[in-house]
């Protein structure tokens, strides 16, 4: 039997970032991930998540393709240049094969198309946690 308190670390350690331009697409996001039990969130840009606090305890992003400012492939990059290696998996809904394979290529865990499956995004979560990059949801 898992304690309580064993319970809110893993929540902890579990909290996934969703960056998206797209108010509603993110809320609908961090309303499916609560319900799986992942803490989670928002940002509506990319400069705003590397600015933030949440930035270091982040386990899992999130991230549109498609924002203003930073790509979501351009954001992982950034990532992975200051040394933060977040699984992440890219959302779009405008799918191009040459920037999911160059995506993939870089690192990124999953490439979905929206409007976003959720058992694929489910599948996604848990190959990050077959990884090890992501404990299980509580």
């Amino acid at each position: 039997m898992i304690c309580d308190a064993t319970k809110a670390a893993q929540v902890q350690l579990s909290n996934i970032a969703v960056v998206d331009d797209d108010a509603a697409f993110r809320d609908s996001l961090r309303r499916l991930l609560k319900s799986l039990r992942y803490a989670v969130t928002v940002f509506s840009s990319a400069p705003d998540f590397l600015t933030s606090p949440q930035l270091a305890t982040t386990t899992c992003l999130v991230a549109d393709v498609h924002m203003p400012a930073m790509t979501g492939v351009e954001l992982y990059e950034r990532l992975v240049a200051r040394g933060f290696a977040i699984p992440t998996i890219l959302v779009t809904a405008y799918p191009d094969t040459r920037v999911r394979d160059r995506a993939l290529r870089l690192g990124v865990s999953c490439y979905l198309s929206k409007p976003l499956d959720e058992g694929s995004l489910i599948d996604c979560l848990r190959s990050v946690v077959a990884r090890g990059h992501l404990p299980p949801a509580p």
